[in-house]
């Protein structure tokens, strides 16, 4: 078992709570420290308070525990951060200057996660190139493409080894939705078995690249695993894994469940799904370090529903 010690920032999040989990599985429960801005009953691990805005507390944490891994995944998502810009920018880009002085200091390998927010209107919407033009239309996008171009400076300017992916939307059964424009598609199916009928915040036709969570976690730890000289992204690697629309997962969804049914009433978020690509292309993550999804559409649906019924008979 390795016995580098490892901190993640925002563990009770969608991605953090699944993340620590699965680094404790192969770290070990004790080596790996889960904090967040609150306390709350999530981990059965290490845990700290710590707000990412505190540096010295960052900073401090960090040296006393000798660590060598930062999985930086504290931030406000694209719906909320449009409700209050300069909120989620302070949080977005503070936190992740906090993160990257603190591993420039103490010498910490940094794993900082991007999205498809990044793309703009002017981007392809189809197979959206590595290399596309990055002119995002939320404060999320903005935030995210600064924190990409940080991240590469930090690297070139100081050799902080930091790795980013840009995820697409992530779908789990393991959290409720935090807040992101594609939350829907994990909304979608609490509905589904509730025997609701699912009110959806995008158009029936709204096509967005997702990815199903085991493939999200893998995908992450098998960049942070990569030999160093395998990654030549240091912005953020595209990473794709099924993309679909609303009507696509209804369809799906009553496969399973003939009866559920959909209304649709987009709202503000239709118009940030608009400025988002179809699909990506992520031939160089495939390339540097064997990037490849092993969930499509219908093998997450099912897995979701089977988890989630599992879930409510606990």
């Amino acid at each position: 078992m390795n016995k580098e010690q490892i901190l993640v920032l925002g563990a009770n999040g969608q991605i953090g709570t699944v993340l620590t989990a699965e680094l404790r599985k192969l770290y070990g429960n004790d080596n790996v420290l889960a904090t967040d801005i609150q306390k709350v009953a999530l981990h059965n691990g290490p845990f700290e308070q710590l707000d990412i805005l505190n540096a010295q507390r960052l900073e401090e944490v960090v040296r006393k525990r000798r660590i060598a891994q930062i999985y930086h995944l504290a931030a406000i998502l694209s719906a909320r951060g449009e409700q209050n810009p300069k909120w989620a920018w302070d949080i977005n880009m503070t936190g992740l200057f906090n993160v990257l002085e603190t591993a420039k200091t103490h010498n910490c390998r940094v794993f900082f996660p991007s999205s498809i927010a990044v793309f703009g209107a002017q981007a392809p919407a189809n197979d959206t190139p590595q290399h596309a033009v990055l002119q995002p239309s939320t404060v999320y996008g903005i935030s995210k493409v600064a924190g990409e171009l940080w991240c590469k400076y930090y690297f070139d300017k100081y050799g902080v080894d930091v790795r980013s992916v840009r995820y697409p939307g992530i779908i789990g059964y393991q959290s409720l939705p935090g807040g992101g424009t594609t939350d829907y598609a994990v909304d979608i199916f609490h509905k589904a078995l509730q025997g609701q009928v699912f009110e959806c915040f995008l158009s029936a036709d709204t096509c967005l690249p997702m990815m199903y969570m085991p493939d999200a976690i893998r995908a992450t730890l098998e960049l942070m695993a990569a030999p160093t000289a395998h990654v030549t992204m240091r912005t953020s690697y595209n990473i794709a894994g099924t993309s679909f629309t609303p009507a696509d997962i209804h369809a799906a969804i009553q496969t399973y469940m003939p009866d559920f049914q959909i209304v649709y009433k987009p709202d503000f978020r239709q118009a940030i799904a608009e400025s988002w690509p179809h699909s990506v292309d992520d031939a160089e993550a495939r390339r540097d370090w064997g990037w490849q999804p092993e969930y499509d559409l219908k093998r997450m649906t099912q897995d979701m529903l089977d988890n989630l019924r599992a879930a409510a008979l606990k």
